[in-house]
């Protein structure tokens, strides 16, 4: 059965922020994409912002893979980890947005994803990176550690290359200027969130 509920999370915690810009861009793909499923009753679009979460650095004392996989949130020590478990146990699938930081991803959302298990297990993921060459290591690091929580990835990464002046142009105008979008345009990014969500749907 294909998902209904995904999830859209911005991976990055800092400030100021490109992700966010990033976000809106792919929701807006997407949003424009999802119209063309009739065989999908209702598919619900959630964007989740790491940023708001307050996460503090991975505490909880038990293994998340240890706790019962029917319902795991009451047995986490921490009110904040039984929050992240409660929001994100409502999607059955999820698109990480994220920069690339060093051939990787970002402490916090590597953090997010170690808090739980069986939130994550057996649910579809796409990956969605950026970067000064479009992020491409850190959506293959990211596959893997997906692929270590029992998610199912779709093989479709889209990557964004993004100039050193993106954040102060978005910060200026609300949003990325005709150019940046009519060149990711030709750059085949608009085709590839569109096959990655078609993945998304077959794997469910």
């Amino acid at each position: 059965m294909p998902p209904s509920n995904l999830a859209i999370i911005t991976c990055s915690t800092r400030e100021p922020r490109l992700n966010p810009y990033i976000t809106d861009y792919i929701h807006s793909i997407l949003l424009q994409e999802t119209a063309h499923y009739p065989s999908v009753d209702k598919l619900t679009l959630t964007i989740i912002d790491l940023a708001s979460q307050n996460l503090p650095l991975y505490n909880e004392p038990a293994i998340p893979s240890h706790l019962p996989a029917s319902d795991p949130t009451p047995h986490y020590t921490h009110a904040h980890t039984r929050a992240w478990s409660t929001l994100i146990q409502q999607y059955d699938g999820f698109i990480f947005v994220t920069p690339q930081y060093n051939w990787s991803i970002p402490a916090a959302l590597k953090n997010a994803l170690d808090y739980l298990f069986y939130e994550w297990k057996g649910k579809v993921a796409g990956i969605v990176t950026y970067g000064g060459r479009g992020g491409g290591k850190a959506g293959e690091h990211l596959q893997q550690i997906l692929t270590g929580l029992r998610m199912k990835p779709v093989a479709m990464r889209p990557g964004i290359v993004v100039g050193s002046a993106a954040l102060e142009s978005c910060a200026a105008d609300g949003g990325f200027q005709e150019e940046d979008l009519e060149r990711w345009r030709v750059c085949g990014v608009e085709e590839e969130v569109r096959g990655m969500i078609k993945e998304m749907l077959n794997e469910g």
